[in-house]
């Protein structure tokens, strides 16, 4: 496999990876990110022994915090890397897990939204697609995602509003298949893991590729999402906001990073750029 610095791999179990993302100071996805997510899953389906991955984050503040646009923009093409990798998750004979601890907002969300089941801290997950705030849209298929996870109304309150949502919200309207206390998360994913590793990859493959027939976007869904992402960026009114945003903390650890959709509303024309 290529270098995968961004992620720790865990091949001590039977039938099971667990993948550690890890890139300081926040889990920032970069394009290296995603080109590392692709090379890292075609590498799971070579080896005919895994039937499970559970994705985790070294960082228990941090699943993932958000795309870093600016360095997303010089390398535009890795939102199409990005769509084929969605496609690949889901159609993938493994089945993919997320164990969220910590804020999972933007691409990160869309990347928990993409893995076959979510379970998530109650004590220390949120959620959040702050990209209207910054005068964007989710691009990378959080909008195909969530209304077939939780309808419609619900999917344009979470975008719309570009607020942060925490695991009890998450769970009642269906964004996480269930949170658990955070001492229970890890023992309960652990025995999930270990009962499907049990069972023979066939049967794990085919009954994944039958029930992904429902509720999986297409490709051309997510490129209509990815499409109008740049386009987007490139107006004045998101430009605005990003030079805003980059005076507050961005991208390290601070209080607007963790407190991402508290500040959304103040970055318009005559917000101060303090949260509210």
């Amino acid at each position: 496999m290529p270098d995968s610095s961004q992620f720790t791999i865990d091949r001590t179990h039977a039938g099971r990876w667990t993948v550690t993302f890890n890139n300081p100071p926040i889990n920032m996805f970069v394009p290296d990110t995603i080109v590392q997510l692709g090379a890292l899953f075609a590498g799971l389906d070579a080896e005919p022994d895994v039937k499970v991955v559970v994705f985790q984050s070294a960082n228990p503040e941090f699943f993932c915090a958000h795309l870093d646009v600016a360095k997303a923009a010089a390398r535009p093409e890795v939102l199409d890397l990005w769509r084929d990798f969605v496609l690949h998750i889901a159609s993938s004979p493994v089945v993919s897990i997320a164990k969220i601890r910590g804020r999972t907002r933007g691409i990160g969300n869309e990347f928990v939204l993409a893995c076959d089941m979510r379970f998530a801290s109650r004590q220390n997950a949120l959620f959040g697609n702050p990209e209207v705030g910054v005068g964007l849209v989710p691009g990378g298929g959080g909008m195909e995602w969530l209304p077939r996870l939780v309808g419609r109304s619900r999917a344009l309150e979470f975008v719309l509003s570009a607020d942060d949502f925490d695991a009890d919200i998450a769970e009642r309207y269906g964004w996480v298949n269930r949170t658990l206390d955070d001492h229970e998360l890890d023992p309960f994913v652990d025995a999930l893991a270990r009962r499907i590793a049990s069972f023979d990859r066939e049967p794990l493959a085919t009954a994944k590729a039958q029930l992904s027939r429902f509720g999986t976007p297409t490709a051309a869904e997510l490129k209509s999402s990815t499409d109008p992402f740049f386009p987007l960026l490139a107006l004045p009114g998101a430009q605005a906001r990003r030079a805003k945003v980059r005076d507050l903390g961005y991208g390290v650890r601070s209080d607007f990073e963790l407190n991402f959709g508290r500040y959304m509303a103040s970055l318009g024309p005559d917000g101060s750029g303090t949260k509210k």
